[in-house]
């Protein structure tokens, strides 16, 4: 049997409820697949934290592929992200390996892995949404969004309502929190008093660029003036 990284994922979850993604069950995960220790770190150079990140895209990529499958066609945008987060948590068969990773996430020298995952996650609902901004509205829609699971995951985490309809609702009143806030830009950018602000503002972060596709990194680029 050739071992692979998702081999050494499903071996190490039945660890994790008890052990975290820590050495220890990283260890466990090697030896009940009969493993060398030293085969095991080839696979994952940095134990437990290689694959709770693995574990993390897999749900990501379960998420696109469920989303790329629904019908939205009768869906006004709002309910769409909406859809495409309750999606997320629907990818989860693991409850107690999230709330794990929240934690191991939540270390300080975790926390710019963590970021970048759920950044990761909002980047790949708007890609599956059909997000075509080049813009710094390409940032502000991520960032958003962003924020928006955080708050939703650790919502869900503790939530033992009646299948999970407290964290729909819950999903329902962020993205609608959204809408007021864009709602509320375009007031900004409407309003004679505030327009010229607006305008001054549009110019400044009119040379933000998102990045290349693939991105080598994120954030992307700064284009400077001639």
């Amino acid at each position: 049997m050739t071992m692979t990284s998702h081999s050494m994922l499903e071996a190490i979850l039945p660890h994790v409820a008890f052990d975290g993604w820590s050495e220890e069950a990283f260890s466990a995960a090697a030896k009940d697949l009969a493993l060398p220790l030293e085969d095991a770190r080839a696979l994952c150079p940095r134990g437990a934290v290689d694959l709770a990140i693995l574990f993390h895209t897999q749900g990501d990529a379960a998420m696109v592929e469920a989303l790329n499958e629904a019908d939205l066609s009768e869906m006004r945008f709002r309910d769409k992200v909406a859809h495409a987060v309750q999606l997320r948590l629907d990818a989860v068969d693991d409850k107690e390996a999230v709330r794990r990773g929240s934690a191991l996430f939540a270390l300080p020298h975790m926390a710019p892995e963590g970021t970048k995952l759920i950044w990761g996650t909002a980047d790949a609902i708007w890609t599956a949404l059909g997000d075509t901004s080049t813009d710094v509205n390409w940032y502000t829609k991520r960032a958003t969004l962003s924020a928006v699971y955080g708050s939703v995951v650790l919502y869900w985490l503790g939530d033992d309502s009646l299948d999970g309809q407290a964290t729909r609702t819950f999903i329902d009143r962020r993205i609608d929190n959204v809408m007021q806030l864009e709602k509320l830009k375009a007031a900004v950018s409407d309003n004679p008093l505030t327009k010229p602000f607006a305008a001054a503002l549009g110019s400044l972060t009119s040379r933000i660029k998102a990045p290349g596709k693939p991105p080598s990194d994120l954030p992307g680029s700064w284009v400077s003036p001639r």
